[in-house]
């Protein structure tokens, strides 16, 4: 467009890098006057809104007709669609009724539309205070373009993407973006290039909150130009990956659905050669196809994983997708956040060095066991009195009755421990009331007061408290010469236990001085000594992470955060057993080969420093190598690992909106410990899953095989498409439901992950089916010849044949149940097993004694002697349900 600049797409990028000075010429903007009016009118409408544009989310309609895109319901449909055409409507629409409830449970599953580009938008959508024509005016952020100067103040959402100008005491937390725990002072002046957005010192990233201070910033880049933007995009280009149970129940579909038509094709072609009439057989061949798919399988599965879920919420997990929570159970590496995750989320002060003595806070908490038999370090230690004190006066924090301190956590932190040792803030600033501050500013490292009593306190980065001080406060409370290697040594000690160390030191000022000035602070200050906090790790994640360990479940370290500090936490935590624990930054990870980046994270620990990206790479190579990812995070920086991993678990308590809506589960308590509860609670639905398939596959291969064999001597089909249909949707379902609700077994949690690439149905099960199918078959052929050898007719013979069916089904149905093993926790399931049950027999006393039904299904009612002769099936089956069960147990997640 004219009078539009072209937007400078390679300094922008670098923007960071690049003098301010040389930014500004280049958007053609000032300042202080910003840009006109009337070229940001034209610069919106070339570039577009400050916004983020993503793919219009599937219709509902689109979405529920996907639902039909399985092989197994294309030939179910095409079945019906013959029975229309050969003049049986009935049969169509009972075959078509099976794939419509599929759809609809497939439907209701996943009716929550994908909104994390949405949730993005959302997340940097202001009013933001922006100078035009020289003149201060709010805008709504989607108005701003390149080139437009913003003003920051404290509390202040930032709106794009910003080269500072200007920073005064600037702090912005960027914890959502890089993963960052505390905020970040910034600056003006560039940093090189390449480097980490955690490193950018210059740079105000869109979605970033201002803490403290005010700023003056240019616009460089807006919508999906920003660095939540590319997120954005990498969100929208994602493809949600399926889980282990949804490419295992793909690859049996395929298989099932080749080897159904094979045996439908021989069944009509051996029926029609053996002289039988090519309509019955037909009709034989869809009934083999009809008994062959499971097509009550996926209504089992949506019910199992249901029943999961609703146990997960009760143990503070809320699944957000059904197929989480199989994947859960078999995942074999978490890739857990740091910050609130694995660490309480709060800045605590751990040590204290002053007066030559290095002291743990808890030797100095009244009344706490570490100070059993020694005498109170306060009283006989002036320096470190003193310490405390300095960091509760010289701090900017404050008490809140609504919302308790208030401030940087690093200030709160110190306020925190001051108070615990029995400081009053109150008595103190009555006792040193602030006269002037230097508030804290990254290019001098400290901040400094002045108190009535012309005390001078500084508190900053041990480099830029040592230079300004000459001497040290004893012990004694007497002025020493400065010992600078002992300082440096307790430095260097709790900085390889990942805690941030700060300095203190104290001076005087004139009496009659009213303004502090830097130039009398340089080196006329007494060292008093130093702080050392961290994050410390939750109680309940160390045994957490023990007890995955112990489950052959990985336990990895992903964080933005320092490296040592988060060595020094997985070193705690336990993520090496018994070796030093391997860590690695996100700049470690640029440049190397897929073989590498492999090698790299499989065998580390964690991973400090990580970008979007790097993250995202991480997951990735993970996958490649094999493993079952789950991921979790809380930041707009984890979106795209957490849609990539087979699970993304997200923070319900601190996490953005944009990380709960690209995950798969939520923490309500953002613990680590309920990622361990979630996975046993996996654990124990694919345990459930094994028992229900052990359970409906046998009915599914007895039925349609038995038409094959049928087809093969030449003999009368033994049951029809709709009885069939009858014995899947109906008798199976409401038998195998209780197997959804069997509690966990105990030391499910000991036993290893099993493999990803362990196939839906193990050899030890492919063994359980085909034993009971073969005695399905003998069944169901014994009854039908033995009823038609004493005069009944084919109706009468296969209703009987159905309900041996059932009978049997009800004693493999006790045999599979964890009740059959007696303790009283499995007994509690009785009542529910007994209702399945009962239920299952009063619709099959329905289906064979009541007209209507025996009019559609063909059916006759029974005599009671005739029930008899069926009741005799499942004494027969309890010698091949103890087979059965010594082939392949029910009670393990292998087999």
């Amino acid at each position: 467009m004219p009078g539009v600049p072209a937007a400078p797409t390679a300094l922008l990028g670098q923007a960071h890098a690049t003098p301010a000075v040389d930014l500004l010429k280049a958007l053609e903007s000032d300042p202080g006057q910003g840009l006109p009016g009337g070229e940001a009118e034209r610069r919106l409408e070339a570039w577009g809104a400050n916004r983020f544009e993503h793919r219009e989310a599937q219709p509902a309609w689109r979405r529920f007709l996907g639902q039909f895109n399985d092989p197994l319901l294309y030939t179910l449909l095409g079945v019906g669609t013959v029975k229309l055409l050969l003049g049986e409507p009935g049969e169509a629409w009972v075959i078509w009724s099976v794939t419509l409830i599929n759809a609809v449970i497939g439907y209701i599953q996943e009716h929550r539309a994908e909104t994390a580009i949405a949730a993005l938008a959302l997340a940097v959508r202001t009013e933001v205070e922006v100078v035009r024509d020289g003149l201060r005016q709010r805008l709504d952020s989607e108005e701003l373009v390149p080139g437009d100067v913003v003003l920051l103040d404290a509390g202040d959402k930032v709106p794009a993407d910003l080269r500072l100008l200007e920073a005064r005491s600037l702090q912005v937390d960027e914890s959502a973006l890089t993963g960052e725990s505390l905020p970040v002072p910034k600056g003006t002046a560039p940093v090189p290039s390449p480097s980490a957005v955690a490193e950018r010192s210059g740079m105000a990233y869109a979605g970033s909150l201002v803490t403290a201070g005010q700023g003056r910033g240019l616009v460089v880049a807006t919508g999906n130009g920003t660095e939540v933007g590319r997120i954005s995009r990498s969100l929208a280009e994602q493809v949600n990956l399926s889980t282990p149970l949804t490419r295992k129940f793909r690859g049996f579909t395929r298989t099932l659905l080749q080897l159904v038509v094979v045996l439908a094709g021989l069944t009509f072609l051996v029926g029609v050669a053996r002289g039988r009439e090519a309509a019955e057989m037909f009709d034989g061949a869809v009934a083999l196809a009809v008994g062959a798919i499971p097509e009550e399988l996926p209504a089992i599965v949506t019910i199992t994983l249901a029943i999961g879920v609703n146990r997960m919420a009760r143990r503070n997990a809320i699944v957000r997708k059904l197929p989480a929570v199989e994947a859960l159970g078999s995942t074999t590496v978490i890739c857990s956040d740091k910050t609130g995750t694995l660490t309480q989320n709060r800045m605590t002060v751990q040590e204290v060095y002053a007066g030559g003595e290095r002291l743990s806070l808890d030797r100095l908490w009244p009344g706490t066991e570490g100070r059993s038999g020694v005498a109170d370090p306060l009283s006989r230690n002036v320096a470190l009195q003193e310490t405390l004190l300095a960091g509760l006066l010289c701090n900017d924090a404050r008490a809140s009755h609504r919302e308790g301190l208030v401030g940087d956590p690093t200030e709160t932190a110190l306020l925190r421990a001051a108070e615990t040792v029995g400081l009053d803030r109150r008595a103190a600033l009555e006792d040193h009331p602030r006269r002037d501050a230097i508030p804290f500013a990254s290019e001098q490292q400290f901040m400094a007061t002045l108190h009535g009593d012309q005390r001078i306190l500084m508190k900053g980065a041990v480099e830029a408290v040592l230079e300004r001080c000459s001497h040290q406060l004893g012990a004694d409370g007497r002025r020493e010469p400065l010992d600078r290697e002992a300082i440096e040594t307790a430095v260097r000690a709790m900085a390889r236990q990942g805690q941030r160390v700060l300095a203190f030191a104290i001076g005087r000022a004139p009496a009659e001085q009213e303004r502090l000035v830097h130039g009398q602070l340089a080196g006329q200050l007494e060292f008093l000594g130093l702080q050392g906090m961290l994050d410390p790790p939750r109680p309940e994640a160390q045994a957490a992470v023990l007890a995955c360990q112990q489950a052959g479940i990985t336990v990895k370290m992903i964080t933005g955060d320092h490296l040592e500090t988060a060595r020094s936490i997985a070193t705690q935590l336990g993520l090496a057993t018994g070796r030093p624990v391997r860590a690695v930054e996100g700049r470690d990870l640029e440049g190397r080969s897929e073989a590498e980046l492999r090698q790299l994270a499989r065998d580390t620990d964690v991973f400090a420093r990580m970008a979007p990206l790097q993250k995202l790479a991480l997951v990735k190579a993970l996958q490649a190598e094999g493993a079952v990812v789950a991921m979790t995070g809380d930041g707009v920086n984890d979106a795209p690992a957490l849609k990539q991993a087979d699970i993304g678990i997200a923070m319900g308590k601190g996490g953005t909106e944009v990380a709960r809506e690209a995950a798969d589960m939520l923490l309500t308590d953002d613990n680590f410990a309920t990622i361990e509860a979630a996975v046993e609670e996996g654990r124990g639905v694919y345990l459930n899953l094994r028992k229900t398939l052990a359970f409906v596959l046998p009915v599914n291969g007895g039925a349609s095989m038995t038409i094959l064999l049928g087809a093969l001597l030449g003999l009368e089909l033994p049951v029809t498409a709709l009885q069939v249909l009858w014995l899947n949707m109906v008798s199976a379902l409401t038998l195998s439901v209780p197997l959804a609700f069997e509690p966990r077994p105990p030391q499910l949690m000991s036993q290893p992950p099993r493999s990803p690439h362990q196939p839906l149905l193990s050899a030890g099960l492919v063994r359980r089916v085909l034993l009971v199918s073969a005695f399905y078959w003998v069944l169901i052929f014994g009854v039908v010849l033995g009823a038609e050898s004493q005069g009944a007719d084919l109706d009468l013979a296969r209703t009987m044949a159905i309900q041996a069916l059932v009978l049997a089904q009800v004693v493999y149905l006790l045999s599979i149940s964890q009740v059959s093993k007696g303790s009283w926790q499995q007994w509690q399931q009785v009542p529910l097993l007994l209702g399945g049950i009962v239920t299952a027999l009063l619709l099959q006393v329905v289906f064979s004694q009541t007209e209507w039904m025996n009019g559609f299904f063909d059916t006759e009612p029974l005599s009671s002697q005739q029930w008899l002769v069926c009741g005799l099936a499942p004494l027969a089956m309890v010698p091949v349900a103890w087979l059965s069960e010594k082939l392949c147990p029910t009670t393990g997640v292998a087999g």
